[in-house]
């Protein structure tokens, strides 16, 4: 019996096991709303569409499988724009359904039309735009395909407003035929022997995890092939949960506010295993002076990331899934010989990451953030998923909260999205609904988004925020210290904005900590309570994120506590 093509996007949902989808809508996508209503397809609405692409973007990270969101066109569609390029340059699957005015209408700059394809072609894996309701079952299948295989991604289908309400005879694809991509990257074994001929020779190796091994899911055969190798391990922010922070190995995070350890260990070694890292400017400092005494690996899926920021001496192209198995394969059988030649370096640099930890001064009065993050990292179970915004409590969260697996640090990495994190903790919350969730947010970024109080409330979403409360834009005033001779333009904020009240105004409970007497206990009976709750921690105004490469400078050239 035919469908409409509204009812067509609902059972390609169910297809691909879509159990739930994030959205908001509008005149064009009625018809798609409609079939949600009868179909009691579940969905979650937010207050802005912005929201709905950061939940699901942070429902894809927590998950691994394909978040999907829904805006109407115009401004809808446009409002999901720094949501989609969040995700884009994280590599993070996502489908996006946008309405678009009626076939006779585009192009005619009618009442909410906008160019969707022209304008997430740059900042998207793929987009359609669907002006035939014949189309839509195999547009479907090949937008999920794209998605979720090779390197993950977005991708947009923009739906004319009268396909929604055409009818066809509905008949899901098996299989997807596109020209010139299969999803598969396979490689060539002869690049992975030369890698290991580069092990046996050297004497100071490092192995620098990124989060293509997130994304790969491969953090099993990754952990593998460092228990055989027994070699330090740095990562990059997206690639924290990699490794074993427990582990003495474990260096933590490197560049621009990495540990001591993790930069000069880059900077000293003879060999740098590059494992799904793109070497993103933030983590190499100046980049014609990065790791400039060792022989460089990348692994990548991505042939367009390989030799674009840094140049490397061999290159492993294709999947972490192929890749990293042959690796540990042809670790297996020279494991003593690796771990016998590099135990003096490694020995070295694991004294050096114990003398030199993430620190911060002391007071005996002020809470500081880095200390709230701590007591938080104390008090929660082991399984939490860490979620962030961006600025300066993004990265003591790095520093401070420890990542024991994949996918339970929830962050914008390469876009640094404030307004992010409320949104995406809910994601995930949503995606795990039995894994504690904690948003570390600032109060600057809380306010970008804060209207998805509000969803918590309406659904019940149990995350605890952490406000960072400083009463400034705290990165942008560290930056104006340093480099700006202390003017600070439009960065003080100095809000009337009460924070627990706009939280308990929106039906979530609140509480605010501003004695450091009281910081563990009300800690402890924050995050034991059952529900979304907001904890305002009030900290110093003037507080530097350290150690710092200063822009221009090289790796081993940090600033750090007691040099400002």
């Amino acid at each position: 019996m035919p469908i409409n093509g509204a009812r067509a996007v609902i059972e390609s949902f169910k297809q691909e096991n879509v159990n739930l989808v994030f959205g908001y809508p509008g005149g064009a996508v009625l018809t798609l709303y409609d079939e949600i209503y009868k179909t009691k397809f579940p969905h979650i609405l937010t207050k802005h569409e912005q929201g709905a692409v950061h939940a699901a973007d942070g429902y894809a990270r927590a998950t691994g499988k394909v978040g999907v969101c829904i805006a109407t066109s115009g401004p809808g569609a446009t409002n999901l724009i720094t949501g989609i390029a969040t995700a884009n340059i994280d590599s993070i699957p996502l489908v996006c359904i946008t309405g678009q005015v009626a076939t006779p209408f585009i192009g005619r700059d009618s009442f909410q039309e906008a160019d969707v394809c022209g304008i997430t072609a740059p900042i998207t894996k793929h987009n359609y735009l669907i002006r035939n309701v014949n189309d839509l079952p195999r547009v479907l299948k090949e937008a999920f395909f794209i998605s979720r295989t090779g390197r993950p991604g977005p991708v947009v289908i923009d739906i004319a407003k009268d396909v929604f309400a055409a009818e066809l005879d509905f008949n899901y694809p098996q299989e997807v035929k596109l020209r010139g991509y299969s999803g598969k990257y396979i490689g060539n074994k002869d690049d992975v022997d030369t890698v290991i001929e580069a092990l046996k020779q050297s004497q100071k190796p490092l192995i620098f995890v990124g989060g293509g091994v997130v994304s790969a899911n491969m953090h099993e055969a990754f952990r593998e092939i460092v228990e055989n190798l027994q070699i330090p391990v740095t990562s990059t922010l997206m690639g924290l949960g990699c490794a074993d922070p427990e582990d003495e190995k474990t260096l933590g995070m490197a560049g621009m506010h990495g540990s001591y350890a993790s930069n000069m260990a880059i900077m000293q070694c003879d060999l740098l295993l590059g494992i799904g890292v793109r070497f993103d400017d933030r983590v190499t400092g100046i980049m014609s002076e990065f790791s400039p005494h060792a022989k460089i690996v990348q692994f990548d899926i991505d042939y367009a990331e390989v030799n674009k920021n840094v140049t490397s001496h061999i290159s492993v192209i294709g999947d972490l899934k192929w890749s990293l198995p042959l690796l540990l394969e042809k670790i297996r059988p020279i494991t003593e010989q690796i771990k016998t030649a590099a135990a003096n370096w490694t020995r070295y640099i694991i004294d050096m990451h114990k003398n030199n930890p993430f620190t911060y001064k002391n007071s005996a009065e002020m809470i500081l953030a880095q200390e709230a993050i701590a007591a938080v990292a104390k008090i929660a179970p082991r399984d939490s998923i860490a979620a962030t915004d961006v600025g300066q409590h993004q990265m003591w969260a790095a520093q401070f909260f420890p990542v024991n697996m994949p996918r339970h640090f929830i962050t914008s990495g390469g876009l640094g999205t404030m307004g992010y994190g409320l949104p995406a903790a809910m994601g995930a919350k949503i995606a795990c609904p039995d894994k504690p969730v904690i948003l570390f947010t600032g109060d600057g970024s809380i306010m970008m988004n804060c209207q998805e109080l509000a969803t918590l409330a309406d659904y019940n979403v149990d995350i605890k925020i952490i406000v960072i409360h400083n009463h400034v834009l705290g990165m942008v005033t560290q930056w104006q210290r340093m480099f700006y001779g202390e003017r600070y333009s439009q960065s003080l904020l100095n809000s009337k904005a009460d924070i627990v009240k706009i939280a308990e105004a929106m039906g979530i409970k609140a509480c605010r900590i501003d004695k450091k007497a009281d910081l563990q206990n009300k800690l402890q009976d924050a995050l034991s309570h059952k529900g979304p709750i907001l904890i305002d921690i009030i900290v110093p105004e003037v507080e530097d994120v350290l150690p710092m490469v200063p822009g221009g400078k090289r790796l081993d050239q940090m600033v750090r506590e007691g040099d400002v």
